[in-house]
């Protein structure tokens, strides 16, 4: 088959009832666009999917990634979506297309993008990581923990192919600037930049092994730094590469084990735990949240996706939803615990996020409209004091 590009772009636009789900029209008229893509060569196959109230559209193609092509394709996917959610009325619809019109490539326009182009292996693997109401580095931490974590992945001791590590690219998505660490032996260095969630994420991984390439790929996009306001939390989903030299199906998804905070939640405003979910059961509908984490596993063979579908058709695949297992069950009751815990703290932090995060959420335009009530506070108590003595002298030190 040779080299195979794989392209998960999303988007939020629109949801039923706030910020919950697509309406199934939605995803309906997004699949019978792809499907004309098909026709029309312009990808091989697609998925469909969705977390909460993003649409996602996982497709492979030969045309590399950054193609004008299949970026217009997905924006024709997403407009047609949001036609729907105006015709009915939904909430946000269209919130995440930044422009009235495409203009050459996806990227600054609003939707996110995560694509990779590899070498087809005899058998090519894939998770799809699709995550809703928090931001890109999110990721970070179950990233470093499943490609640089040996009491994660086992892989990284046993595995020949994996012992001598991986190469990260972080960007700085305040300063669009981008640094490669190599771990083993620069994972502190690594450490020491994707611990501050606030402005480094990681984007890329990539295996020391040259015949294996890329293993992960996130997307980026802040919505937020793209409108110059708060439109939305960035909704960011991933691409991770499995086996034969890469992480196993466990090692990736056992870092979601633990409830990590992060991001984003309600109004993009606040902590929250990371809840694991299956795809249709990813609605936040619990205080607009959680935030919530979907994974969804298929094959890549020929350029075409192959799931658990008893006939592998184009466009019309059913992914292995590994959230959607049972065994999920105490990981969400200890979210929700943390949950409930962490909301009660209301407007207040630890709860809401720090001063320089909700600078890109709506709370700016109430602190401008009482910022002239503010004083000077050293001569407004000395104000006080002269009204209280009524002119008599005052020593003021």
């Amino acid at each position: 088959m040779g080299k195979v590009t794989l392209s998960l772009i999303k988007a939020d636009v629109g949801s039923v009832a706030g910020h919950t789900r697509p309406h199934p029209k939605m995803m309906e008229v997004a699949k019978e666009v792809l499907k004309d893509g098909v026709k029309a060569g312009t990808i091989n196959d697609f998925m469909v999917a969705r977390c909460g109230d993003d649409i996602s559209l996982i497709m492979t193609h030969e045309k590399g990634e950054n193609n004008e092509q299949v970026h217009k394709l997905a924006w024709d996917a997403f407009s047609a979506a949001a036609e729907v959610a105006k015709k009915f009325g939904l909430y946000g619809a269209g919130q995440d297309l930044l422009s009235d019109a495409f203009s050459g490539n996806i990227r600054g326009l609003g939707p996110g993008a995560a694509e990779m182009t590899f070498e087809e292996r005899p058998s090519e693997p894939i998770i799809a990581l699709l995550a809703d109401k928090t931001e890109p580095s999110a990721f970070n931490l179950p990233l470093a923990r499943i490609y640089a974590d040996p009491f994660t992945t086992t892989g990284l001791v046993i595995d020949s192919r994996m012992h001598e590590g991986f190469i990260f690219e972080v960007v700085d998505v305040k300063e669009n600037k981008r640094i490669l660490l190599k771990t083993p032996e620069e994972l502190h260095d690594l450490l020491a930049f994707i611990g501050d969630i606030t402005r480094y994420a990681i984007k890329r991984i990539y295996s020391k092994q040259e015949n294996i390439g890329i293993a992960a790929v996130v997307s980026t996009e802040k919505l937020s730094l793209l409108a110059g306001k708060y439109v939305g939390k960035d909704d960011p989903v991933a691409l991770i590469r499995l086996q034969s030299g890469l992480p196993a199906a466990g090692e990736v998804t056992q870092p979601f084990a633990f409830p990590a905070l992060v991001s984003g939640w309600m109004r993009g405003s606040h902590w929250g735990p990371w809840l694991p979910s299956a795809m249709d059961y990813s609605n936040t509908t619990f205080y607009d949240g959680p935030p919530r984490i979907v994974a969804l596993g298929f094959q890549v063979k020929d350029g075409k996706l192959i799931g658990i579908e008893e006939e592998p058709k184009v466009g019309e695949h059913k992914p292995v939803d590994f959230f959607a297992d049972p065994a999920w069950d105490k990981v969400r009751h200890m979210a929700m615990e943390q949950a409930i815990y962490i909301r009660r703290h209301g407007p207040f932090m630890p709860a809401i996020l720090p001063p320089e995060e909700l600078e890109y959420t709506t709370l700016p335009q109430v602190r401008s409209r009482l910022a002239d009530r503010w004083e000077d506070y050293e001569a407004a108590q000395l104000h006080s004091l002269k009204e209280e003595y009524k002119g008599e002298h005052i020593v003021h030190e």
